[in-house]
């Protein structure tokens, strides 16, 4: 729990594992998260959108024991680029004043209205709710899950097997960044800018050849352990309980009712 408010996969794989709702049913969770997304982009309403974040803010609160801080932090990430992208949406260039607010440069004017600011808002608090949507399928169901619910789906095996093997070799290559980048550290290899380019280089390269001698091990482990092409996961029994599936429809019940205002 000391690591909780690092962000990244690392994080976010330990929050799937430790979180509350860690219990229900991965096929709930999916309809649910996807379901609440499609409601999100389809209303087009700020209040719909603002209603999103919310309840599933406290349902990550109160049903999966998620800090409230960690939980904002998170969303800090996707924000700031939502934020960045919002407001390349609500300006404009020109050369001459226009709107009802201009910012004088040298060349040119920034210039923006209250209509393109509303609409600028509006969606960057959608695709708030639409990221939210999909946090609380990140952090409540772990990789494995997700693999079994997508070949419930009737993905391609191939596709959903390299999806997870991808995901995993993500940690392993961040262990090895991590190890050669605190041997660097200790031999002084990030005291000026010279030095670290040199020391970001050797280890980008020496990462590269240690992934690819790390690789052929794994398949090695895999084919002594019996991999015929096919990863077999056991999955638990969890099954879905009808207050569950009742709150999740009282809860798209009201979304609908807030678009039709």
């Amino acid at each position: 729990m000391a690591h909780r408010h690092a962000h990244g996969p690392r994080s976010i794989d330990r929050l799937a594992y430790q979180s509350g709702m860690r219990r229900w049913n991965p096929v709930f969770k999916t309809v649910l998260a996807v379901g609440t997304l499609i409601l999100c982009l389809a209303a087009d309403r700020p209040a719909v959108s603002a209603a999103v974040i919310l309840v599933l803010a406290a349902l990550q609160k109160g049903k999966g024991r998620l800090p409230l801080r960690d939980y904002f932090g998170l969303l800090l990430v996707p924000l700031a680029f939502l934020l960045l992208g919002g407001a390349a949406v609500a300006c404009d260039i020109v050369f001459a004043p226009a709107g009802d607010w201009n910012l004088r440069l040298p060349w040119f004017y920034v210039c923006a209205d209250a209509d393109s600011v509303r609409f600028a808002a509006a969606l960057v608090l959608k695709a708030l709710g639409a990221v939210s949507a999909m946090y609380l399928l990140a952090l409540t169901t772990t990789a494995c899950e997700l693999v079994d619910v997508l070949r419930r789906a009737h993905l391609p095996p191939l596709l959903c097997e390299l999806m997870y093997l991808i995901y995993r070799f993500v940690f392993v290559l961040l262990d090895m960044y991590g190890r050669m980048r605190q041997a660097a550290g200790a031999r002084l290899g990030w005291r000026d800018f010279r030095t670290s380019c040199r020391s970001f280089g050797g280890t980008a390269g020496n990462l590269l050849v240690l992934s690819l001698r790390r690789s052929r091990i794994y398949a090695d482990a895999m084919a002594a352990r019996g991999y015929d092409g096919e990863l077999r996961f056991l999955a638990e029994e969890k099954p879905v309980r009808g207050a569950q599936v009742l709150w999740m429809l009282l809860f798209w019940a009201a979304l609908l009712a807030l678009a039709a205002v």
